[in-house]
């Protein structure tokens, strides 16, 4: 009878395991992110989800369409990137919707130090280094054509445009391959601080003003789970409460655990001085972002997204009144 009775209470003990195992699995967000200055309050989230009855599963990429891709192919249910990229991802069909912003600013132009570079007007003739088909490049375009410059990636426009990633933009820029490149931080402030760069501008006086880094939700995500999208979008502002509030967390979370020390400390101060962390997102900003994208040709739309129909800032707007933020 003891046999019988032990072995029922076993069985009923890996039951409930396996149920409790289950149910953990089912609390896991598996969530797309960059290595930059301005995406730590993101990363942040994974070490206190737990806190927030959540596990996050962070998938680090080269760059935003690549989250983008991953999310197409089913494999994330939350994504950090660039506007544009999140434009171009749902113009082509990717059910996502924008459901925060989480950093402001994080781009610009500098020049190779002995270039003689002074304004974007200076460019003319030069070579110019950017990342193909995110925020960079669309506010490159915007900045050379209101200065009235042409720009082609083949010779014969007034500026030469050379893709390349952002890893190796500042390499490129040191080996005075280039004269001058658009790049995002922390990498523009290393190339300053290093004494090979110089800031021209910050390309923030075209239409879109300040770009503002986008938090994405798949569709199925955001209508399907949507207990657990309410408590990810709660740890999302608490995270970045977090790292506004407490700027040594911030930075020594940035400089030791997300680039390892490959970063200083003035790096990471002029980084975030350019790229602040933040919450929010307007279909505004979205939707002129869309037409500045659609005007120069960037992003292959093959339909410009309307901002209104798929911005959705109801759980971002929730979890700032939960956590008393405005």
């Amino acid at each position: 009878m003891l046999k019988k009775t032990f072995a029922v209470s076993f069985l009923l003990s890996a039951v409930a395991a396996l149920s409790t195992g289950s149910a953990l699995a089912q609390e896991t967000v598996r969530l797309g992110n960059l290595k930059f200055a301005h995406y730590g309050a993101v990363s942040y989230i994974k070490e206190i989800a737990p806190k927030c009855g959540i596990k996050i599963e962070e998938h680090v990429f080269a760059k935003g369409p690549d989250i983008m891709q991953a999310i197409l192919a089913g494999e994330l249910d939350v994504g950090a990137a660039s506007s544009e990229g999140a434009i171009t991802a749902r113009a082509n069909g990717a059910p996502i919707y924008v459901v925060g912003g989480f950093a402001k600013g994080g781009v610009r132009l500098v020049a190779r130090a002995d270039a003689g570079i002074k304004s974007v007007k200076d460019l003319k003739g030069k070579k110019v280094g950017v990342t193909r088909g995110v925020i960079q490049d669309v506010l490159l375009t915007s900045e050379l054509a209101q200065n009235g410059l042409t720009a082609s990636d083949k010779p014969g426009k007034d500026v030469l445009i050379v893709y390349l990633a952002f890893a190796d933009l500042n390499q490129a820029l040191l080996g005075k391959d280039l004269d001058a490149i658009m790049q995002s931080e922390p990498q523009s402030s290393q190339a300053i601080n290093k004494g090979f760069g110089v800031e021209v501008i910050k390309p923030y006086d075209t239409p879109i003003g300040e770009p503002v880094r986008t938090l994405v939700m798949t569709e199925k995500f955001y209508a399907e789970r949507r207990p657990l999208a309410e408590k990810f979008m709660r740890c999302f502002v608490d995270s970045t409460k977090l790292f506004i509030d407490n700027k040594g967390l911030a930075e020594k979370y940035v400089r030791e655990t997300v680039f390892k020390g490959q970063i200083s400390k003035e790096d990471f101060n002029d980084a975030i001085a350019n790229s602040p962390y933040s919450y929010d997102i307007t279909p505004e900003h979205i939707q002129i972002t869309t037409d500045v994208m659609a005007k120069y040709g960037i992003g292959k739309m093959a339909k410009p997204p309307v901002a209104k129909d798929w911005v959705k800032t109801d759980l971002l707007d929730a979890a700032k009144k939960s956590a008393g933020v405005r």
